[in-house]
């Protein structure tokens, strides 16, 4: 039963105390998570939040200037990251453009548009390597890995990368690197499939796009779905868009549609995406992949498209020549702003989108507030924290100074690992209890941070809502700290190996505390 928003809203303002009667229809099926992490970017396994319990959004926190693309073949339109980690190295492909306004127009012809790759051995510190395989200008020393142009029947538009390692295990050699690109040619219009060896020599993997139906005119994904077993694709859409001759013309909202395939170049059952109580919003990219701590979450950082009205708000905001500049070269380029929102899915179709901002503009300086601005990057990695001895934490990155100059740069964020949202409660206490639960592993272990003063405490319940003797509220040894990784224990014992495959409930109760998410973990 989906729980409507008066309905739970009414709930997350309960009492602490109270005992209300679950939520999930009697009889209903327990999930079966096996050992599995669960995360809380949704409401799938929330039955009730009573007292001061919230789902509370989090949101990543500034870090250093990862790359300036400054590079003659780069430009002030460079962005478009595609991020991952590759055993030891992480690799970075972006779109390296240049947009110029003068005199009331725009202007994006000083060079074409490529695809560039830099590296990093940690995924802070980047490099743009000299790979001496695409001429610009008479020369190769650069770091671009495909040119625009015609090869073969086909005619790339290299401005509009999306790349990724294939992790489908039966992938062929010359295809272990995989992405799309975007076609210029007005009358073949669709996304063009690249295959690699080794991510640097690309090319096409068939004599026409592969997917025709769509605007595509953001950055447009596919990458292999382990859990699915399939691939998956996402691209950029106007809901109502028409074709009229060779030409094909926006209409209705930007939004985003998705297929799957067996083989990266055969697209079937074409939807858009669904959301959960959102309204329709003006989205530009997905960022949709799997979370690399829980495959089964796809995770997506779409960007909301807003436009403003001139206001003196909108000319107190940085760079107003500049905007003012695109402006006359039409009206939405200085009157457009972006940001970045969270969004995942269990079903690659259906999405739990969060209509707060995850990655606002933030504070106002010199390459903010404008269009083009926090485009996240395709996608998150993982890298060690900045503190000595702390857990590793989670790195995006995200576009400034987009068209504002002659370059553009793309920052590094930071986030805790899981920590997208959390199940909040402040001092006045407050509890989740979750659906009915399967689990296959021997111990609790949970993501979470307290307060000196704060608790946390777990209860098993049976399926009807009875407190399971011996995992009790008060048997639990209370937990206070900050961990990504705490096995809980109840009189000192983490072992839940007897209940394994027995329908449960988890009762989490907070005081002061974030739980970010939980796990049934091998052993005990």
């Amino acid at each position: 039963m989906m729980i409507t928003r008066r309905l739970f809203t009414a709930v997350t303002t309960a009492a602490a105390t109270a005992k209300a009667v679950a939520l999930t229809p009697p009889g209903a099926a327990a999930a079966d998570i096996a050992d599995r992490r669960e995360l809380f970017v949704d409401r799938h396994l929330i039955d009730r939040l009573s007292g001061s319990a919230t789902q509370q959004l989090h949101h990543p926190e500034p870090r250093e200037t990862a790359l300036v693309h400054d590079a003659p073949w780069e430009g002030a339109g460079s962005g478009y990251h595609s991020i991952f980690q590759d055993g030891a190295l992480y690799r970075m492909y972006y779109k390296a453009w240049h947009i110029d306004v003068t005199g009331g127009k725009l202007r994006s012809d000083s060079h074409p548009g490529y695809c560039c790759y830099a590296e990093s051995d940690d995924g802070i510190r980047w490099r743009k390597p000299e790979l001496n395989l695409v001429d610009f200008r008479g020369s190769k020393a650069n770091n671009i890995v495909i040119a625009g142009g015609p090869v073969g029947s086909l005619n790339l538009d290299a401005a509009h990368p999306a790349i990724c390692k294939d992790e489908n295990p039966e992938a062929a050699g010359d295809a272990r690197y995989k992405g799309f690109i975007r076609s210029a040619d007005k009358k073949a219009h669709g996304l063009i499939a690249m295959k690699s060896p080794d991510g640097l020599r690309w090319t096409p993997m068939s004599a026409a796009p592969v997917i025709v139906d769509g605007a595509f005119d953001s950055q447009n994904l596919a990458f292999w779905d382990p859990v699915g077993k399939q691939y998956r694709a996402y691209w950029r859409i106007f809901t109502e868009g028409v074709t009229t001759g060779d030409a094909w013309k926006p209409k209705g909202i930007r939004a985003i549609r998705t297929a799957v395939s067996s083989d990266f170049l055969n697209w079937r059952d074409l939807r858009d995406l669904s959301y959960v109580e959102s309204p329709p919003q003006q989205l530009y990219t997905n960022q949709v992949k799997p979370y690399h701590r829980a495959p089964h979450l796809l995770i997506g950082f779409p960007t909301r498209y807003t436009e403003r009205e001139w206001s003196p708000s909108l000319r107190a905001l940085p760079e107003r020549e500049h905007r003012e500049q695109r402006s006359a070269a039409g009206v939405r380029y200085g009157t457009a702003i972006t940001e970045a929102l969270l969004m995942a899915s269990r079903d690659g179709v259906l999405f739990h989108r969060w209509n707060e901002a995850f990655l606002r503009p933030g504070a106002e300086r010199e390459g903010t507030w404008n269009y083009g601005h926090q485009y996240v990057g395709w996608h998150l990695v993982e890298t060690k924290s900045s503190l000595p001895g702390a857990a590793n934490e989670l790195s995006l990155y995200a576009g400034e100074s987009y068209w504002t100059g002659n370059s553009s740069e793309v920052r590094r964020y930071s986030l805790r690992l899981d920590g997208f949202v959390s199940i909040n409660a402040g001092w006045g206490g407050g509890e989740i209890i979750t659906k009915p639960v399967k689990f296959e592993g021997g111990r609790l272990d949970i993501n979470f941070s307290t307060s000196a003063a704060g608790v946390l405490r777990v209860e098993l319940q049976n399926a009807a809502g009875g407190p399971i003797p011996g995992f009790t509220e008060s048997d639990c040894d209370e937990l206070f700290g900050d961990a990504v990784d705490r096995t809980v224990t109840w009189k000192s014992s983490g072992d839940v190996s007897k209940l394994r495959g027995t329908p449960v409930r988890l009762r989490f109760v907070l005081k002061d505390a974030d739980l970010y998410a939980f796990r049934f973990a091998a052993g005990r």
